[in-house]
């Protein structure tokens, strides 16, 4: 395995356009993901480097964000959610400097959802996600199945992946100090390490929750719905927690990219849709970790891979759409009749891809029921049907419709 630094972020080079015509450039997704290391590269020697991890900068930055600022040209500052006050004193200095390219952020956590952010550099600042490892950029292969699906095409496979290799694979996750791990023992330990560390202080941090007893146990039970339409109000119940500090401990839990809920896609006049969201992680290999799921226990019971392996599909796919040319939005389908896709892609036009994905390498009628479906609802709005499953053919069944391996997910 190659050093996890070594791997291509297809999100670079729209970290240089955005920094050649905007003040400021925020590179915002979850801990661990790659963003200092990217950011760094980027900024080389041009710009000055501060975090706001180191105890002695952060004090500035709390203390005097203003005087802080006002000591800087051009920079990079690291962590940017920790001192949330910097962004009032980033506004006032580029209402002064108007040039691109002055401030580069990155922040693990949701910045956009913070009280008065949003505001203070509307028109000021362009937003950039940097998820974990995709597995294109993994596997080296730059073409964007999003993209290209909407354009008519299946990317064609790359690399095989089946069987143990693919469950290998979606356990693993992208966190690149996870990819560089060589055993799933000790990936599993960075993971369990990781969401300790997220739990313990970037949440006190952010949201100012100090009682954080019940948080771990809310993730777990979040995390055996996962792929699942969830009832909060249902599931705070289960750990003696009232529904009003359930729906701030998800709120909490999706503003440190750790899930997210996914909206149900639906015309106005369908009148037969549920309404209740789904929930996906962002990162299978965490979610494998909080799930206690291995190699062996997916050998032993296929069932509850499958949930793992919907979170991963969603994962790429939503590392996918922040590359995209495109722009795309990602939902599910369901109805009252309990007709179901596991993912549906929307793109600016209105027009639709419905995902369904496969554990197995068999391929039955049945399992196209809920992309037909989709399909006669969407009406000239679908565009393509693809079942995504464990095998190596890519082949049409007519409609639209296709079955192919979950590996052109890093096609070329």
């Amino acid at each position: 395995m190659k050093v996890a630094s070594l791997y291509p972020r297809w999100i670079a080079p729209r970290i240089t356009e955005a920094m050649a015509d905007t003040p400021v450039v925020l590179l915002a997704g979850p801990r661990q993901a790659g963003k200092t290391t990217l950011a760094r590269q980027v900024a080389e020697s041009n710009l000055r480097y501060l975090t706001l991890d180191d105890e002695l900068t952060l004090l500035s930055a709390r203390n005097d964000p203003v005087g802080m600022i006002r000591s800087l040209d051009r920079a990079v500052i690291d962590e940017i959610q920790r001192a949330p006050g910097l962004l009032l004193a980033i506004k006032k200095s580029v209402d002064e400097d108007r040039r691109p390219g002055r401030f580069l952020l990155t922040g693990s956590a949701n910045l956009m959802t913070m009280p008065t952010v949003a505001d203070s550099l509307a028109w000021r600042m362009q937003t950039l996600s940097l998820l974990p490892l995709s597995q294109s950029e993994i596997q080296g292969q730059s073409t964007n199945w999003l993209d290209a699906v909407f354009q008519g095409r299946i990317p064609v496979l790359g690399s095989p992946s089946r069987g143990g290799d693919l469950v290998e694979r979606v356990l693993r996750g992208g966190y690149p100090e996870a990819v560089a791990r060589p055993t799933s023992r000790r990936r599993v330990a960075w993971a369990r390490q990781y969401i300790a560390a997220i739990l313990a202080r970037d949440v006190r941090d952010v949201a100012g929750i100090e009682k954080l007893d019940q948080l771990p146990r809310f993730l777990h039970a979040l995390a055996e719905t996962a792929g699942q339409m969830c009832n909060y109000t249902q599931l705070a119940g289960k750990v003696n927690m009232d529904g009003k500090t359930a729906a701030k401990y998800m709120g909490v839990l999706e503003q440190m990219y750790l899930l997210k809920r996914v909206d149900v896609w639906g015309l106005n006049r369908l009148k037969r849709l549920v309404k209740t969201p789904k929930l996906q992680f962002l990162d299978a290999g965490l979610l494998a970790a909080v799930l206690d799921v291995d190699a062996d226990k997916v050998q032993q019971d296929r069932t509850r891979f499958g949930h793992v392996l919907e979170t991963f599909v969603f994962a790429e796919l939503l590392k996918h759409s922040t590359t995209a040319d495109g722009n795309y939005r990602l939902m599910y389908y369901r109805d009252t009749d309990k007709f179901e896709v596991d993912l549906v892609i929307e793109n600016a036009a209105g027009q639709l891809v419905g995902v369904e994905v496969k554990a197995a390498a068999t391929v039955r009628e049945s399992d196209f029921r809920g992309l037909k479906k989709l399909s006669g609802m969407a009406g000239e709005l679908f565009k393509f049907g693809v079942l995504l499953y464990d095998g190596d053919e890519t082949l049409p069944l007519g409609n639209g419709l296709w079955a192919a391996p979950l590996a052109t997910l890093w096609g070329k």
